[in-house]
Parts: structure tokens; C-alpha cells; sequence
């Protein structure tokens, strides 16, 4: 996916206002609601709604509209360190640290330590089909889950953010150049080919790292879907960050 993010990657990140780049503060936390989605991220200044977020970068988080909410007014849970267990058992180890895509909120994966993830080195991941359900006291597994799990190295190889600054910053310089060449009903072929189209234009200004630009460029040719979606919820995704931004200023007044 090409949006995914690691909390622990972020946390620290000062959040800007993309109009105005008033400061909101630095990251603190990423909270989830009662269904297991991110839903908002805290901040030194307060709660900001993951749909007022623009970009994630490797220095700043960007929003449509400085909107803050008050700790009061939210009815949230801290993933961060929360036990995991089977049904009907004690806690087998906890949540370390987890990815999730900022656009939709939804888990990609989770990093367990304790007992659970000893096999491993320490550190185990989990994907979310392997979870029961989220509960406020504890993340409760399926039946199974245990034998699933996969080293940190092999159970994260895929996605974007274990990829080095370089490969991201390429990554996201050939779906920007992408965004006026792909339409949403593009076939995946068409797609592909547009990829590879722009990064020979990068691999013959000579201006780039051959191998990172191979790995940018076989990610996208991987992720095509997930980056045709991702261009397809973009517009729709600001329209929604202004409404409730909109809305919530108007309950104000």
C-alpha cells in the first residue's frame, strides 16, 4: 500500500497547516476508534482527524485546515502497548508498534513483543486478518495466529515505509508526475506502462540512484491498485476534509 505509514515513524513530526504553515504542535500519538481504525492523531496542541491529514512526510505532517479537538470531546483507544491474547487466556505479549495507511485509517500490520514474538527475535508481526476483534483491554486473536506470525524482516518486506528515504522520495516523485497521466479506469497494463514510462524520463535525466529508482519503480508496478485507488479517493478525500472542517467551525458559531 502505498500510503502506509509506522507510528513510531511519525511520532515527533511537526504538524503544519499546508495553507498557512502555522504549527500545530509535534506528533505525541496515533489513536484508534472502537472499530480499530486510525482515526486521529495527537498532537502536543490537541487531536487532529486523520481526514484533515494531506500528506505524510519524512519531516512534517501536512493538513487541509487547522482543526484541533479537545482530549474531551473523543471517545478514543491507545493501541500503543495494548495487551494481546487468545480468547479466554492471559496476555501473551503486547502491541510494539504498527503500521496503517493514512488515508483510509486502516491497520496494515502489527509489530508484537512479549513471549509471543520470542521465537523471533523479539518482534513479531501480525496482520489484522489474523485478529478477532480490538477490544479496549486487549487485541484477542484468532485461532491460529500464533503460527502465522512472521519475523519483522520477512513480515514487513513489502511495504513502502521499510523502504529507504531515497526509494520513498522516488516513489512519490513518479506517482506525482503519474497523477495527470492515470485515469481511473485505466487498465492495469496501461498503468504499468505509464510507471515504467516515467521513470526512464527519471533514469535519463541521470539525476537518480539507478538501484533505488529500480526498487521505486518495481514498488509501483507492484502496488498499481493501490495507487490508481489512492488517485481516485484523493479528490474526494479533500471535499470531505473541508466539509467537516466547515462543519465543525459552524457549530461553533
Amino acid at each position: 500500500m502505498i500510503n502506509v505509514v509506522r507510528r513510531s515513524q511519525i511520532l515527533g513530526l511537526m504538524e503544519l497547516d499546508s495553507a498557512t504553515a502555522s504549527r500545530f504542535g509535534t506528533v505525541e500519538e496515533v489513536w484508534i476508534d472502537d472499530r480499530g481504525q486510525v482515526v486521529y492523531l495527537g498532537t502536543s496542541e490537541g487531536y487532529t482527524p486523520l481526514e484533515q491529514v494531506s500528506v505524510i512526510g519524512p519531516d512534517a505532517v501536512l493538513t487541509y485546515s487547522p482543526t484541533l479537538l479537545p482530549q474531551t470531546a473523543l471517545n478514543l483507544r491507545r493501541l500503543y502497548r495494548l495487551p494481546v491474547r487468545l480468547s479466554m487466556t492471559d496476555a501473551l505479549g503486547w502491541v510494539e508498534d504498527f503500521l496503517f495507511d493514512w488515508e483510509t485509517g486502516n491497520i496494515a500490520a502489527f509489530i508484537l513483543s512479549g513471549d509471543i514474538a520470542a521465537p523471533f527475535g523479539g518482534r513479531a508481526v501480525l496482520y489484522p486478518e489474523d485478529v478477532e476483534v480490538i477490544e479496549a483491554e486487549a487485541v484477542v486473536l484468532r485461532e491460529g495466529a500464533q503460527e502465522r506470525l512472521k519475523s519483522e524482516p520477512e513480515g514487513l518486506k513489502g511495504f513502502l515505509s521499510e523502504k529507504s528515504q531515497q526509494v520513498k522520495n522516488l516513489v512519490k516523485t513518479i506517482a506525482h508526475r503519474l497523477q495527470s497521466l492515470v485515469s481511473p479506469h485505466d487498465r492495469p497494463e496501461v498503468v504499468r506502462v505509464k510507471i515504467k514510462e516515467v521513470s526512464d524520463e527519471l533514469a535519463a535525466s541521470g539525476q537518480h540512484d539507478k538501484n533505488a529508482l529500480q526498487q521505486a519503480t518495481e514498488f509501483l508496478q507492484d502496488e498499481w491498485e493501490s495507487f490508481q485507488q489512492s488517485l481516485n479517493r484523493a479528490s474526494e478525500r479533500v471535499k470531505r476534509a473541508l466539509d467537516a472542517a466547515w462543519n465543525r467551525t459552524s457549530k461553533k458559531s
